[in-house]
């Protein structure tokens, strides 16, 4: 790099107003693509703890890698004529992360993640980097007396961190809720690419700012033409609704990379899905034909088994505790719900809402929940079983449906979590499963009173799943010496095996 001329040394310092608006907005800039980097993964990956710390990790990486290479090159490059490349190089780069990602997760799919996520770490490194550069370039400028030093350092670190907390909340509370990811990160390039354009026509002219506003137009063009996994852009998930191709009325709901739930739009005691057949075989089995109940779900999905109750026990009352108010209003408006106060939709987390019931106040509670392939730690714990035990009348039932892959240590330590409150435990799932062959659905039902196993087979096979029940001492043989999940120990994402092992 070329030392810094005397005519750039004596040039006049970046306006205080102006240093700031560059920190801050840097800065802000930096969180605003991890956030939408973890969503944007999400389809492909799933979102797991492991998922979001890698994001993380990088883009720490990156804010450290940018703010020592920027200082480094503060002192050799004169940080006037830098300023507005850098701004145009990372909005460019910005604009190219959101096809990068769809592109190479559409090649990836049901394959090796591996590339999904190098290329997302690859293209999310690169922005951050220099934006993070940004502000020891402004330092630089903003130094002009060795005894102000501190306080211009410690002002400019302030104003970052400022920034990086305005773009964290303005992502996770306004951005996400009012916009779909590919329309906040393009308008992020583009208002980066506007600003260094800007910055660098004012003190360099036009010559450096054509190949960056080619960058991003590429970029841009590649988002159109590219694949979008999402119909819908929730809060927390990328959804779609998928025809079944075999029935022309049966839909089911795909949130990022799992199908969620199944519907059929004309019978809504037509279950697809195994889990769902073994959790109302046992509300079958536990209670009369025809019997109505009052049930508390945590997790909506598609309202399955709600409608399965509501249609075949008349006067069932069902509340659905739905953190995600656009996965409800999908199942309002594509999926048929009808809002005829048979079935109650709060969005709310699961746990507060089931703190929120009376006690005996249910016969059935189900706990059928997840964030992205996982079940959230916090509705996976000992004293959130025990908050459902206190809302069961004493012949209740709690039925929690959890997936893993071999070695399922998540699924024994569930197993294990709700042996450890209730007296009577069974488990149903297919024999590869439970062989160890396997991985999938594990459908725990719980009870203070004795489960009659051997009827709950007897339906479940009617039903032709293929799947097995076994008897709570069965249970804790299947759980092993798995701990028990408690609030204060709950590594929810360490213990799961989200995807077959090979």
């Amino acid at each position: 790099m070329a030392a810094v001329s005397a005519a750039e040394q004596q040039a006049p310092p970046l306006g205080r107003g102006a240093a700031a608006a560059l920190v801050f907005g840097s800065s802000a800039a930096v969180l605003v693509i991890e956030l939408v980097a973890l969503r944007l993964l999400a389809p492909y990956l799933g979102l797991t703890l492991e998922m979001s710390t890698t994001v993380i990790g990088v883009a720490l990486t990156a804010i450290a890698t940018g703010s020592w290479l920027g200082g480094r090159a503060a002192d050799v490059v004169a940080p006037q004529r830098a300023l507005g490349p850098l701004l145009l190089l990372s909005g460019a780069l910005v604009v190219l992360i959101l096809p990068a990602v769809r592109w190479t997760g559409e090649i990836a799919r049901g394959g090796d993640v591996g590339g999904v996520l190098l290329m997302a770490a690859l293209t999310l490194f690169a922005p951050a980097a220099l934006l993070s550069a940004v502000t020891p370039m402004v330092t630089k400028l903003r130094l002009t007396n060795l005894s102000e030093t501190g306080t211009v350092v410690g002002r400019l670190s302030g104003i970052g961190t400022a920034g990086a907390i305005a773009g964290t909340v303005a992502t996770g509370f306004v951005f996400v809720s009012a916009v779909p990811s590919s329309v906040i990160m393009l308008t992020l390039g583009v208002l980066l690419v506007v600003a260094g354009g800007l910055l660098s026509v004012r003190l360099r002219g036009w010559r450096p700012v054509a190949a960056s506003v080619a960058v991003a137009l590429v970029g841009g063009l590649a988002t159109l033409w590219g694949p979008n996994p999402c119909e819908v852009e929730t809060t927390y998930h990328c959804a779609s609704v998928v025809s079944d191709p075999e029935r022309s009325t049966g839909r089911v709901l795909v949130l990022d990379t799992l199908r969620h739930s199944y519907v059929d739009l004309a019978d809504p005691t037509y279950l697809d899905f195994d889990y769902v057949q073994a959790i109302a075989s046992a509300a079958d089995v536990r209670w009369p034909e025809g019997e109505p109940l009052s049930a508390f779900h945590m997790g909506g999905g598609a309202l399955t088994l709600p409608r399965y109750l509501d249609a075949v026990r008349p006067g069932t009352r069902s509340v659905v505790a739905e953190i995600d108010a656009g996965v409800l209003e999908i199942a309002a408006d594509q999926l048929g719900l009808q809002a005829d106060g048979a079935i109650v939709t709060r969005t709310q987390d699961a746990r507060l809402g089931l703190a929120a019931e009376a006690t005996d106040s249910r016969d059935l509670v189900v706990a059928d929940a997840f964030s992205g392939v996982a079940v959230p730690w916090h509705l996976a714990t000992r004293e959130i079983v025990r908050e459902a035990q206190r809302v069961l009348v004493d012949d209740g039932v709690y039925a929690a449906n959890v997936i893993d892959h071999p070695p399922m240590g998540f699924a024994r330590a569930q197993a294990a979590t709700v042996a450890s409150v209730f007296d009577h435990v069974a488990l149903a799932t297919s024999p590869a499963t439970l062989a160890g062959d396997s991985g999938g659905n594990v459908v725990l039902i719980a009870s203070d009173t004795e489960l009659d196993t051997e009827a709950i087979q007897a339906v479940i096979d009617r039903r032709g799943t293929g799947y097995d029940v076994l008897s709570t001492g069965q249970v804790e043989d299947f759980a092993g010496d798995a701990a028990i999940l408690t609030d204060d120990f709950a590594p929810v994402d360490q213990l799961l095996t989200p995807y077959p092992t090979l």
